[in-house]
């Protein structure tokens, strides 16, 4: 068994056999076989080997005559390891006296060798196991043929790890079939991370590297909790966490019944709960916790599930499915809020090349920069405003000219729509997303030009304590509970309430039942969480008064480091809460 820690980014827990992405990029269909087969399937391993051994004689003589016989050395390496028969014979023990399959004793063996190389620390060992890792993906080839399975083609239920998975690969993944995933990169507010919340799958990401000591269909559990990968779990972790996983689920039965109740302190003041959606389909479950309308209609799906550019009349079904749900309620639409990082490649064009994509072109500094995609967006959600309460939210200003700019190209798209005749609402309420500390500094500013402000604490964090959230390396200074971050917050919500702008928070801070309290006491009545979240946090409002929630943030202020005001929260959350899950 072996145990790798990373970043915990959607919580649950995920137990199955291993699809093992980037090396391989296929998966082992099964683990063990019949004992009546397996001198049948030491034969079918012989097969593979010697075909793999013929390929690699082919590409040597090949590559030697054009390029030289250097180059052919690399196949002739490789044809040696193929022959050693002392790797040959680990495999063929494994498949006789473990009865496993030929894929995953090729895989165990291999794999078990490159990492004991990589553990060296040496460069030229570490080409070794390369060179061990591609064999493995010959002879897997060999063996799986026709039976190869891509990503896109599972049918039956396991996790995912790979070195990084696409906002796009994450947003169209089977959850019938993918339990939950873990990747080797990215950090705690990537989109890939939101969108794991968003599907509600138990995800890890900024591992580092461990893909290299797995094998395709070996067990592994990823604990969305704790930020653990699991690896070849003994009998004793198996079953605590199973056991852990039929807890966590009979709380989410309890937690339903909260779904109708209003959220409210134990005293009486109603704290408006609304939801962070990243995809129609999610409005549902918010409908069901009971949410008051949404507070964070993320659009970038759109954009990211084609790699094309939508039109205005898919943005306005999209729209219309949500405002459907919520008659009546807020819907609050936030326009693309897309970087370099993660923008699709047929519209690449139109973006900087940067080493930093944060500081670079990205959401309304991208839309600014390319109008026609802009207003393609605004037509459609001044549109749908016709149908009820939307309401406009622009994403990362960081000056007031950018919000200028914006709101005069509003202004435009409504004149054109009126001289279209097309039905639309030409003033819907317009926001902003406070996520620079620039923004911040200046909310008593911004407050005179807007109808509300959303605070985005996953941007503000990053760029308030200058940390890379996507960096395994300075991941542990990503903080919510930083002393300056909590300190902006109440500085917004304090210019907010002197212009009479109503404010919420829509990051993953608001999803965090450990800072409901905080975030009620600074003055917030307004919160934005994600759909899973909406019954704890909803469960926390419910177990407090609002001068407790007062005392608090009060004194939060006491603190001057994040560990320790951190702390304070979680015993502050159990005191209130004792049933949360902490």
């Amino acid at each position: 068994m072996e145990t790798r820690q990373g970043i915990a980014v959607s919580p649950g827990v995920a137990i199955g056999p291993a699809v093992v992405l980037g090396a391989e990029g296929f998966r082992i269909p099964q683990r063990l076989v019949a004992v009546d087969i397996v001198d049948s399937e030491v034969h079918r391993l012989h097969g593979a080997l010697q075909s793999v051994i013929a390929d690699l004689e082919t590409h040597e003589a090949l590559a030697s005559a054009r390029l030289g016989r250097q180059y052919g050395a690399i196949f002739a390496a490789h044809r040696q390891l193929a022959q050693d028969p002392k790797l040959g014979g680990e495999i063929e023990r494994l498949i006789r006296e473990n009865c496993f399959s030929p894929e995953f004793a090729v895989s165990r063996v291999l794999r078990e060798h490159a990492r004991t190389l990589q553990k060296l620390g040496d460069g030229y060992f570490a080409e070794r196991a390369h060179d061990l890792l591609d064999l493995e993906k010959r002879i897997l080839q060999h063996l799986l043929g026709e039976r190869r399975e891509e990503l896109a083609h599972v049918q039956s239920q396991a996790v995912v790890l790979a070195h990084n998975l696409t906002p796009s690969e994450t947003a169209n993944l089977d959850k019938k079939f993918v339990l939950g995933f873990s990747t080797e990169v990215g950090g705690k507010s990537s989109h890939t991370a939101i969108l794991a919340g968003a599907l509600g799958l138990p995800a890890v990401v900024g591992v580092g590297s461990f893909l290299a000591g797995v094998s395709g269909g070996e067990t592994v559990i990823i604990d969305g909790h704790e930020g653990l990968v699991i690896i070849d779990p003994d009998e004793a972790t198996l079953a605590r966490y199973r056991e852990a996983d039929a807890r966590q689920k009979t709380v989410a039965i309890q937690l339903q019944s909260l779904g109708p109740l209003p959220a409210q302190t134990k005293d009486g003041v109603e704290i408006k709960l609304f939801g962070n959606i990243e995809f129609p389909s999610e409005v549902e479950h918010c409908v069901e916790c009971g949410a008051a309308g949404i507070g964070l209609y993320r659009t970038e799906f759109l954009y990211l599930e084609g790699g094309q550019e939508p039109t205005e009349q898919q943005h306005y079904e999209a729209y219309a499915r949500v405002l459907r749900a919520f008659p009546g309620k807020p819907v609050v639409i936030r326009t693309l809020d897309l970087g370099a990082e993660k923008f699709p490649q047929t519209m690449q064009q139109i973006i900087e090349a940067t080493p930093n994509p944060t500081l670079g072109l990205r959401s309304l500094r991208l839309t600014l920069a390319n109008l026609p995609m802009f207003k393609t967006q605004l037509r459609a959600i001044l549109r749908v405003a016709a149908l009820g309460d939307v309401r406009l939210m622009f994403p990362l200003v960081s000056t007031l000219y950018e919000l200028r700019q914006a709101r005069w190209l509003v202004a435009e798209v409504a004149e054109d729509l009126a001289e279209e005749g097309l039905e639309h609402n030409p003033k819907p309420k317009i926001g902003m997303m406070v996520e620079v500390p620039s923004a911040a500094i200046l909310a008593e500013e911004f407050a005179r030009e807007v109808d509300f402000f959303s605070i985005g604490t996953n941007d503000l964090i990053q760029y308030t304590l200058g940390v890379d959230r996507a960096n395994p390396a300075v991941s542990h200074l990503y903080s919510s509970a930083d002393p300056a971050v909590c300190r902006l917050i109440r500085q917004v919500v304090a210019a907010a309430a002197s212009r009479d702008v109503t404010v919420s928070v829509c990051g993953q801070m608001s999803s965090d039942p450990m800072f409901t309290a905080f975030l009620v006491g600074t003055g917030l009545r307004e919160l934005s969480v994600s759909p899973n979240a909406i019954l704890e946090v909803k469960q926390v409002i419910r177990s407090m008064t609002l001068a407790q929630a007062r005392e608090i943030a009060e004194r939060s202020v006491l603190f001057d480091v994040a560990r320790d005001l951190e702390s304070y929260f979680r015993g502050e959350l159990h005191r209130l809460c004792p049933q949360s899950e902490i």
